[in-house]
């Protein structure tokens, strides 16, 4: 059975005020072709400015994947024609990326082998293109295409790995890692279904001649389109056929790939230097500031939280989301117990923002007030089930948890006498389930501690219950 080889190429949209070669704002959503300007537009008499920031945002990223950062480096215009290219030729870089011979390394909890490190061959500058819609009339029964330039010249990285991935599994893992040191890092929101983070995926057999699926935005398609290509591959070679050499789409109505265009080379983009454009000369100081301003990364982060004992899974979960691993530190700041704290947030806090369609950023939740809900239940003030009640609440309220324990009635009960004098009420009232716990059947140790509770109103210590239970049970027979 043949093994597949899996190569991604990623573009990455950068989180810039600007876009790369001029002052247009950038902005999600905007209203088409109201961010424009005559250098996007490639007017005539127009030229392109630098972004220093998105310059900025690639060293750091190539220093997140272990590359070298080159002295010396340039960019190339790129010829081809289509309606989404103005100018017909995209500013990009060739010969001398910014960022070379670097890796990613995958977690191994994410993939069935162990962690592998799989290699960055490039990661380059270059302009996105417009933004093309097709349709269809039914009125005239003719097809049609609007473009929108706002997104024609955003920033954009291509992050081109080798050739290492062995399966559609890894290759979706090595997404998501790409996308928590981007996000990490704060140089794009990642969000393919906002076209921030888009894949071309290149699969032959056994290092052999490879096909290329465009244009992926989702890690679902990543997926089915290369378990669906490795077949279609396997089959042609079953069957004598050569595989070829050619790009392809993926259809994510019908589940297949069709084939689009045979593969360019490198030749047939005409590739030379970009002549309105300097040549960068990276300052090994510059690059050293920047690499000191990196903050902790997903593989660094998953290690520290690994080590306060928690569960792998959790771990990773932490690592890849920027914005829940910043609340989990600030709560540990102030006290907070590691593992009942990313228990909490990722398990019942999550839960419940899940179910109202909300973001932790949307509440008045902060590490501060969690810490605090989580010092009530293990000074025994509330309970588990009263601690949840009580984050339901927090979730919307912000007034303070002790204040909002008093409201509620949350308060655990943890005086003996009263526990007791609803256990004795309990066994009183259910003579039959008295006799038959004396008589061996243990699990109606449960039945009583229901009752109890419905009697304390879900409030009665648990831990002094069943010690109540089991005495009172026992004196009784």
């Amino acid at each position: 059975m043949p093994k597949p080889t899996i190569g991604l190429e990623v573009h990455v949209q950068l989180r810039t005020d600007s876009k790369m070669f001029c002052a247009c704002p950038m902005e999600f959503g905007a209203e088409p072709n109201t961010r424009v300007c005559p250098v996007c537009l490639a007017l005539p008499g127009s030229l392109p400015v630098l972004n220093r920031v998105a310059l900025e945002s690639t060293i750091a990223l190539g220093l997140a994947l272990h590359c070298h950062i080159t002295p010396f480096s340039q960019f190339h215009r790129k010829n081809y024609f289509y309606p989404d290219l103005p100018k017909g030729y995209q500013i990009s870089q060739y010969d001398l990326p910014l960022a070379s011979d670097g890796y990613l390394t995958l977690p191994k909890e994410s993939i069935a082998a162990s962690f592998k490190k799989v290699g960055i061959i490039r990661v380059h500058m270059e302009e996105d293109t417009a933004k093309s819609i097709h349709g269809a009339s039914l009125a005239h029964n003719v097809g049609y295409a609007l473009l929108d330039f706002n997104r024609s010249g955003v920033p954009l990285l291509e992050v081109v790995s080798a050739p290492d991935l062995e399966s559609p599994e890894e290759a979706s893992a090595y997404l998501v890692e790409l996308r928590a040191i981007l996000r990490t890092l704060g140089i794009s929101s990642g969000n393919m279904e906002e076209g921030a983070l888009r894949c071309d995926v290149n699969i032959s057999l056994d290092r052999g001649t490879r096909a290329e699926v465009k244009n992926l935005n989702s890690f679902r398609a990543v997926r089915k389109a290369l378990e669906y290509e490795f077949q279609r591959q396997c089959e042609r070679v079953e069957r004598g056929e050569a595989v070829l050499l050619e790009t392809r789409h993926w259809d994510e109505a019908k589940g297949v790939t069709i084939p689009g265009r045979s593969k360019e080379e490198a030749e047939d983009y005409r590739y030379f230097p970009e002549p309105d454009l300097l040549p960068l000369e990276i300052d090994v100081r510059w690059v050293e500031q920047v690499h000191r301003s990196l903050p902790e990364l997903p593989e660094g982060r998953r290690e520290r939280l690994a080590s306060l004992g928690l569960h792998p899974s959790e771990a990773i979960t932490l690592a890849h989301n920027p914005e829940l691993a910043c609340f989990f530190d600030g709560a540990l700041e102030v006290g907070a117990p590691p593992k009942e704290t990313a228990n909490w947030l990722l398990g019942e806090v999550q839960r419940i923002l899940h179910a109202g369609g909300k973001s932790l950023e949307e509440t008045p939740l902060t590490p501060v007030r969690l810490a605090e809900l989580l010092r009530l239940i293990q000074q025994g003030v509330i309970s588990s089930k009263g601690g949840k009640a009580l984050l339901e609440v927090m979730l919307t309220s912000d007034r303070p948890p002790a204040e909002l324990v008093e409201a509620l009635g949350l308060a655990q009960v943890s005086d003996p006498v009263q526990i007791r004098l609803w256990v004795q009420e309990a066994i009183a009232a259910n003579p039959k389930q008295s006799e038959q716990y004396r008589q061996g059947k243990e699990a109606l140790l449960a039945f009583f501690a229901g009752q109890v509770m419905k009697k304390s109103f879900g409030n009665a210590n648990p831990e002094l219950l069943d010690r109540i239970l089991k005495e009172e049970l026992q004196a009784t027979a």
